[in-house]
């Protein structure tokens, strides 16, 4: 099947979409022709910074909780105030780190209810 040059001419034409694309993109008021301010600019470039700051703060976080523990595989005592165990000290870490993370979203959740606005 030849096709017509009408047709190539219909394929290379861009659809239109109903609305604004400014309104698509989420910009305010239609601005779709201004450019971005320097400070929306440094607000959303500094957004990115502090994700890609934390998330490489998780990761390696999470690496030294592997290395210590594969680290300290023996058997420990641990001393209660009644009684005794023996657990293996990769559990242990284990257990303190997940502690410690569940009171650490237990306190910024607190926090973030004591402090919101009204």
């Amino acid at each position: 099947m030849a096709e017509s040059p009408g047709d190539a001419a219909q394929v290379a034409e861009p659809q239109q979409e109903s609305g604004p694309p400014a309104a698509h993109a989420g910009a305010d008021n239609g601005s779709a022709s201004l450019p971005e301010s320097r400070r929306a600019r440094y607000t959303r470039h500094g957004r990115r910074v502090r994700l890609y700051t934390g998330a490489v703060v998780f990761v390696a976080l999470l690496a030294a909780l592997v290395v210590l523990s594969t680290k300290n595989t023996r058997s420990v005592k641990l001393d209660w105030a009644v009684g005794s165990a023996h657990a293996s000290l990769v559990w242990i870490i284990l257990a303190a780190a997940v502690i410690g993370w569940l009171l650490g979203l237990t306190t910024a959740i607190v926090f973030h209810h004591r402090t919101r606005r009204p």
